[in-house]
């Protein structure tokens, strides 16, 4: 597991080649590590990497929850809260989508570190922290989710796929993880 810092591309190698830093930036990783599915560039948090496509495609799938904390722009409603839980419509592939039912509630800041790009500051409104948690992971899902009911995301930071929680890893930091009964009981030791 690693805590993904803002602005770096969730994989292994930059077909665009542009100057984006790579996972492999933060660490040797055996050859054949995988993200098990992205964060995009501008997202931070938690992301699994494996060399074992199945423990991938297992952890993709709908049966593991994945939770996001999100600072969005203004002080969030309960209405806006309750239109997350049941599901938004959002765009996917150029067509119409309604997200599946979710959790999500108004968080305290969760004070996690400063980034290495401001977001803004005070003088441009208030803004209120969520935790969205879904099953579902759609291109820019969460973002679209928020925007969808009037709240732009201004920093996403996933903390949590299935029981694996990002916890106080330091931004940047890689950490073997040893037991996946918390994933997976029947998966082994498989992830990275």
């Amino acid at each position: 597991m690693i805590h993904k810092p803002w602005g770096m591309i969730s994989q292994f190698v930059n077909p665009a080649k542009r100057k984006k830093k790579l996972l492999g930036d933060l660490y040797d990783f055996p050859e054949g590590t995988m993200a098990i599915g992205r964060l995009d560039v501008p997202s931070e948090g938690l992301l699994l990497l494996t060399t074992d496509g199945k423990v991938s495609a297992e952890i993709r799938s709908s049966k593991f929850e994945k939770e996001y904390y999100v600072q969005v722009d203004g002080q969030i409603t309960q209405e806006a809260i309750e239109q997350l839980k049941t599901g938004v419509e959002i765009a996917f592939n150029g067509k119409k989508y309604v997200t599946k039912p979710g959790k999500a509630s108004i968080i305290s800041d969760p004070k996690f570190p400063l980034r290495s790009q401001k977001i803004r500051d005070e003088r441009h409104g208030p803004t209120s922290w969520i935790s969205i948690t879904i099953k579902e992971g759609k291109f820019r899902q969460v973002r679209k989710m928020t925007a969808a009911v009037g709240y732009p995301t201004l920093r996403l930071i996933r903390v949590r796929i299935g029981e694996i929680e990002l916890g106080n890893l330091e931004v940047g930091a890689v950490k073997e993880v040893k037991n996946l009964t918390s994933i997976h009981s029947n998966m082994g030791n498989s992830i990275f």
